[in-house]
Protein backbone atom coordinates (compact mmCIF):
# COMPACT_ATOMS: atom_id res chain seq x y z
CA UNK A 1 0.00 0.00 0.00
CA UNK A 2 1.52 3.30 -1.13
CA UNK A 3 0.55 5.76 1.60
CA UNK A 4 2.54 8.52 -0.08
CA UNK A 5 0.29 8.22 -3.10
CA UNK A 6 -2.79 8.30 -0.88
CA UNK A 7 -1.57 11.44 0.90
CA UNK A 8 -0.83 13.14 -2.40
CA UNK A 9 -4.28 12.57 -3.91
CA UNK A 10 -6.49 13.07 -0.85
CA UNK A 11 -7.19 16.71 -1.89
CA UNK A 12 -8.45 15.48 -5.28
CA UNK A 13 -10.87 13.11 -3.56
CA UNK A 14 -11.96 15.90 -1.22
CA UNK A 15 -12.91 18.10 -4.18
CA UNK A 16 -14.72 15.20 -5.85
CA UNK A 17 -16.56 14.49 -2.58
CA UNK A 18 -17.72 18.12 -2.40
CA UNK A 19 -19.07 17.87 -5.94
CA UNK A 20 -20.75 14.53 -5.22
CA UNK A 21 -22.33 15.85 -2.01
CA UNK A 22 -23.54 19.11 -3.58
CA UNK A 23 -25.18 17.34 -6.50
CA UNK A 24 -26.61 14.70 -4.19
CA UNK A 25 -28.03 17.36 -1.87
CA UNK A 26 -29.70 19.30 -4.71
CA UNK A 27 -31.01 16.06 -6.19
CA UNK A 28 -32.43 14.86 -2.86
CA UNK A 29 -34.16 18.19 -2.19
CA UNK A 30 -35.63 18.21 -5.70
CA UNK A 31 -36.65 14.55 -5.45
CA UNK A 32 -38.33 15.17 -2.08
CA UNK A 33 -40.37 18.04 -3.51
CA UNK A 34 -41.36 16.02 -6.58
CA UNK A 35 -42.14 12.97 -4.46
CA UNK A 36 -44.25 14.91 -1.99
CA UNK A 37 -46.33 16.52 -4.75
CA UNK A 38 -46.79 13.17 -6.51
CA UNK A 39 -47.82 11.43 -3.28
CA UNK A 40 -50.45 14.11 -2.56
CA UNK A 41 -51.87 13.77 -6.08
CA UNK A 42 -52.12 10.00 -5.70
CA UNK A 43 -53.55 10.26 -2.19
CA UNK A 44 -56.36 12.66 -3.11
CA UNK A 45 -57.02 10.60 -6.25
CA UNK A 46 -57.01 13.29 -8.95
CA UNK A 47 -58.11 11.10 -11.93
CA UNK A 48 -55.94 12.17 -14.88
CA UNK A 49 -52.95 13.38 -12.90
CA UNK A 50 -52.95 10.20 -10.83
CA UNK A 51 -52.52 8.08 -13.97
CA UNK A 52 -49.74 10.31 -15.24
CA UNK A 53 -47.95 10.06 -11.88
CA UNK A 54 -48.34 6.27 -11.90
CA UNK A 55 -46.75 6.07 -15.37
CA UNK A 56 -43.89 8.32 -14.24
CA UNK A 57 -43.23 6.23 -11.12
CA UNK A 58 -43.21 2.94 -13.05
CA UNK A 59 -40.97 4.39 -15.77
CA UNK A 60 -38.55 5.90 -13.29
CA UNK A 61 -38.28 2.94 -10.92
CA UNK A 62 -37.94 0.33 -13.66
CA UNK A 63 -35.13 1.96 -15.64
CA UNK A 64 -31.55 2.27 -14.37
CA UNK A 65 -30.18 5.72 -13.56
CA UNK A 66 -27.31 5.08 -15.97
CA UNK A 67 -29.76 4.62 -18.86
CA UNK A 68 -31.61 7.78 -17.84
CA UNK A 69 -28.33 9.72 -17.80
CA UNK A 70 -27.37 8.43 -21.23
CA UNK A 71 -30.74 9.56 -22.56
CA UNK A 72 -30.29 13.04 -21.07
CA UNK A 73 -26.64 13.44 -22.06
CA UNK A 74 -26.53 11.73 -25.46
CA UNK A 75 -30.17 11.48 -26.54
CA UNK A 76 -31.56 14.96 -25.92
CA UNK A 77 -28.86 16.73 -28.01
CA UNK A 78 -30.20 14.83 -31.03
CA UNK A 79 -33.37 16.92 -30.79
CA UNK A 80 -31.55 20.13 -29.96
CA UNK A 81 -31.72 20.05 -26.14
CA UNK A 82 -28.26 20.46 -24.64
CA UNK A 83 -27.50 19.91 -20.96
CA UNK A 84 -24.27 20.13 -19.01
CA UNK A 85 -22.91 17.11 -17.16
CA UNK A 86 -23.96 18.67 -13.87
CA UNK A 87 -27.44 19.44 -15.19
CA UNK A 88 -27.86 15.88 -16.44
CA UNK A 89 -26.74 14.47 -13.09
CA UNK A 90 -29.14 16.64 -11.07
CA UNK A 91 -32.05 16.05 -13.45
CA UNK A 92 -31.45 12.29 -13.49
CA UNK A 93 -31.23 12.10 -9.71
CA UNK A 94 -34.44 14.10 -9.26
CA UNK A 95 -36.23 11.99 -11.88
CA UNK A 96 -35.18 8.73 -10.23
CA UNK A 97 -35.46 9.89 -6.63
CA UNK A 98 -38.84 11.55 -7.10
CA UNK A 99 -40.51 8.21 -7.75
CA UNK A 100 -38.97 6.55 -4.68
CA UNK A 101 -39.81 9.52 -2.48
CA UNK A 102 -43.38 9.53 -3.84
CA UNK A 103 -43.88 5.91 -2.79
CA UNK A 104 -42.31 6.56 0.62
CA UNK A 105 -44.61 9.53 1.30
CA UNK A 106 -47.65 7.74 -0.14
CA UNK A 107 -47.14 4.77 2.17
CA UNK A 108 -47.02 7.17 5.11
CA UNK A 109 -50.20 8.95 4.03
CA UNK A 110 -52.10 5.71 3.57
CA UNK A 111 -50.89 4.40 6.95
CA UNK A 112 -52.87 7.06 8.80
CA UNK A 113 -56.02 5.37 10.12
CA UNK A 114 -59.28 6.51 8.60
CA UNK A 115 -60.86 6.66 12.07
CA UNK A 116 -58.55 9.52 13.01
CA UNK A 117 -59.57 11.45 9.90
CA UNK A 118 -63.24 10.82 10.64
CA UNK A 119 -62.79 11.99 14.24
CA UNK A 120 -61.09 15.18 13.06
CA UNK A 121 -63.89 15.85 10.57
CA UNK A 122 -66.50 15.22 13.26
CA UNK A 123 -64.87 17.97 15.34
CA UNK A 124 -65.56 20.41 12.53
CA UNK A 125 -62.09 20.60 10.98
CA UNK A 126 -62.00 21.43 7.30
CA UNK A 127 -60.29 19.17 4.77
CA UNK A 128 -57.07 21.19 4.62
CA UNK A 129 -56.98 21.38 8.42
CA UNK A 130 -57.33 17.62 8.69
CA UNK A 131 -54.43 17.20 6.27
CA UNK A 132 -52.27 19.77 8.05
CA UNK A 133 -52.86 18.83 11.68
CA UNK A 134 -53.73 15.14 11.54
CA UNK A 135 -52.53 13.44 8.36
CA UNK A 136 -49.24 15.18 7.55
CA UNK A 137 -47.56 14.95 10.99
CA UNK A 138 -48.30 11.24 11.33
CA UNK A 139 -47.55 10.35 7.71
CA UNK A 140 -44.18 12.13 7.76
CA UNK A 141 -43.21 10.30 10.93
CA UNK A 142 -44.21 6.91 9.50
CA UNK A 143 -42.50 7.54 6.15
CA UNK A 144 -39.23 8.65 7.76
CA UNK A 145 -37.48 5.22 7.65
CA UNK A 146 -38.18 4.87 3.92
CA UNK A 147 -37.26 8.52 3.36
CA UNK A 148 -33.89 8.07 5.08
CA UNK A 149 -33.20 4.87 3.15
CA UNK A 150 -33.92 6.74 -0.08
CA UNK A 151 -31.47 9.49 0.84
CA UNK A 152 -28.66 6.97 1.30
CA UNK A 153 -29.71 5.14 -1.86
CA UNK A 154 -29.61 8.32 -3.96
CA UNK A 155 -26.20 9.37 -2.70
CA UNK A 156 -24.84 5.93 -3.58
CA UNK A 157 -26.40 6.26 -7.03
CA UNK A 158 -24.14 9.26 -7.69
CA UNK A 159 -21.39 6.74 -8.39
CA UNK A 160 -22.63 6.44 -12.00
CA UNK A 161 -22.24 10.16 -12.75
CA UNK A 162 -18.76 9.55 -14.15
CA UNK A 163 -20.52 8.11 -17.22
CA UNK A 164 -21.46 11.65 -18.27
CA UNK A 165 -17.96 13.07 -17.74
CA UNK A 166 -18.63 14.46 -14.28
CA UNK A 167 -15.54 14.53 -12.05
CA UNK A 168 -17.16 12.81 -9.08
CA UNK A 169 -15.57 10.29 -6.72
CA UNK A 170 -15.88 7.36 -9.10
CA UNK A 171 -14.45 9.41 -11.97
CA UNK A 172 -11.38 10.35 -9.91
CA UNK A 173 -10.84 6.74 -8.80
CA UNK A 174 -11.06 5.38 -12.34
CA UNK A 175 -8.80 8.15 -13.62
CA UNK A 176 -6.07 7.41 -11.07
CA UNK A 177 -6.28 3.68 -11.71
CA UNK A 178 -5.94 4.26 -15.44
CA UNK A 179 -3.00 6.64 -15.07
CA UNK A 180 -0.95 5.06 -12.27
CA UNK A 181 -2.36 1.51 -11.87
CA UNK A 182 -2.74 2.15 -8.14
CA UNK A 183 -5.92 0.12 -7.86
CA UNK A 184 -5.81 -0.69 -4.15
CA UNK A 185 -5.00 2.85 -3.10
CA UNK A 186 -7.58 4.46 -5.39
CA UNK A 187 -10.35 2.09 -4.32
CA UNK A 188 -9.46 2.46 -0.64
CA UNK A 189 -9.81 6.24 -0.89
CA UNK A 190 -13.07 5.77 -2.79
CA UNK A 191 -14.55 3.54 -0.09
CA UNK A 192 -13.40 5.85 2.70
CA UNK A 193 -14.83 8.88 0.88
CA UNK A 194 -18.27 7.29 0.58
CA UNK A 195 -18.13 6.21 4.22
CA UNK A 196 -17.35 9.77 5.28
CA UNK A 197 -20.32 10.99 3.25
CA UNK A 198 -22.84 8.32 4.21
CA UNK A 199 -22.02 7.31 7.79
CA UNK A 200 -23.03 10.64 9.41
CA UNK A 201 -26.26 10.65 7.40
CA UNK A 202 -27.01 7.09 8.46
CA UNK A 203 -26.37 7.91 12.13
CA UNK A 204 -28.48 11.08 11.95
CA UNK A 205 -31.35 9.18 10.33
CA UNK A 206 -31.19 6.52 13.05
CA UNK A 207 -31.35 9.20 15.75
CA UNK A 208 -34.34 10.89 14.07
CA UNK A 209 -36.17 7.57 13.69
CA UNK A 210 -35.64 6.70 17.37
CA UNK A 211 -36.86 10.13 18.48
CA UNK A 212 -39.97 9.81 16.33
CA UNK A 213 -40.68 6.34 17.69
CA UNK A 214 -40.21 7.59 21.25
CA UNK A 215 -42.53 10.53 20.59
CA UNK A 216 -45.08 8.12 19.12
CA UNK A 217 -44.94 5.87 22.18
CA UNK A 218 -45.39 8.85 24.50
CA UNK A 219 -48.41 10.05 22.53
Amino acid sequence: MDFGFIKEYIPMYAEAAKLTFSIGLIGIIGASIVGFICSIIKYVKVPVLRRIISVYIELSRNTPLLVQLFFLYFGLPKIGLMMSSRGCAITGLIFLGGSYMAEAFRSGLEAVESTQIECAESLGLKRYQVMRYVVFPQSLAMSMPAFCANIIFLIKETSVFSAVALADLMYVAKDLIGLYYKTDEALLMLVVSYLILLLPISILCSVIERRLQYAGYRN
